[in-house]
């Protein structure tokens, strides 16, 4: 399979490389793709069979003031590769988010949950998500996901990692649920969407169960060897931000049984696995 990767110097771009080395892979980042050319688009996927789409603008709160910005990439850069890939009888990926909800959920979103975000990241990604679908309606998955960690790019759990190094105790919310991810897993999960004989539509990939931020924080300090305690919880008040958060990501995993393709395992152990692997790298002595 040829296949044409956007966003591939990022943290999942990164994890997408790995999984799918063994197909002919051609990994392009920002600077070598501005998916915002639709003739640039049209060229890089001329001859691909699949195009998987992990390029965006991931700022959430400089989006508050740039949306144009976000809204270039998101959404016009997405409809670009859409668009190109229809052309050239390519199958299309698109990974999109947890934003494009507003979080006020009590159950899990279905894949086909109305969108409603709350935020000018999420507004972008969920007309991205759109106009993928409206381009190719045949040929293309939404992949929304949310709460990433990785070895390659910044991100909550090595966020927590570093402050461990200079603050006896960290603060952090308990009133926001969600579904801490790995992106390896999710690299695994995108390679047996495609490789599958599934249908286009929205697939949500998170790793199953569902925690807040401050029980996720536990969790790490917990498998990197810290003291948990040294956690505190707080609400989202002590926290102000230009973007909203939703309080409730948890996402829905109904649409992998429905394809034949078993749901990510759950947070903890993919934790457990990360940790091990050195994606979440302990603290130096």
């Amino acid at each position: 399979m040829r296949i044409l990767l956007t966003g591939a110097s990022g943290m999942l771009g990164t994890d997408l490389r790995a999984e799918f080395a063994g197909h002919d892979l051609t990994p392009l980042g920002r600077s070598e793709l501005d998916v915002t050319d639709l003739d640039a688009a049209r060229a890089a996927v001329a001859g691909q069979d699949l195009v998987l789409n992990a390029a965006a603008y991931t700022k959430v709160d400089d989006a508050e003031a740039h949306e144009a910005l976000a809204f270039a990439v998101n959404a016009s850069g997405a409809r670009n590769l859409a668009i190109a890939a229809r052309e050239a009888g390519a199958r299309i990926v698109q990974v999109s988010t947890d934003y494009v909800f507003d979080g006020s959920a009590t159950t899990p979103y279905a894949e086909d949950a109305p969108r409603h975000p709350i935020s000018a990241y999420g507004r972008t990604k969920a007309a991205g998500e759109e106009a993928v679908l409206a381009e190719h309606p045949g040929g293309a998955y939404i992949v929304r996901t949310a709460w990433l960690y990785g070895a390659h790019g910044p991100n909550f759990a090595a966020t927590m990692i570093r402050l461990a190094g200079s603050n006896p105790t960290v603060s952090v919310v308990t009133d926001q649920l969600g579904q801490p991810t790995w992106t390896m897993d999710l690299a695994r999960q995108i390679r047996l969407l495609v490789e599958s004989d599934a249908p286009s539509g929205a697939y949500h990939g998170t790793n199953a169960g569902q925690c807040s931020w401050f029980e996720f924080a536990r969790a790490v300090y917990a498998e990197v060897g810290l003291d948990p305690d040294r956690v505190l919880p707080t609400d989202s008040s002590a926290f102000v931000r230009p973007a909203p958060r939703p309080a409730y990501s948890v996402l829905g995993h109904a649409g992998w049984a429905a394809v034949g393709i078993p749901e990510m395992r759950d947070w903890r152990e993919a934790l457990h696995a990360a940790v091990a692997a050195g994606a979440v790298a302990a603290p130096s002595a």
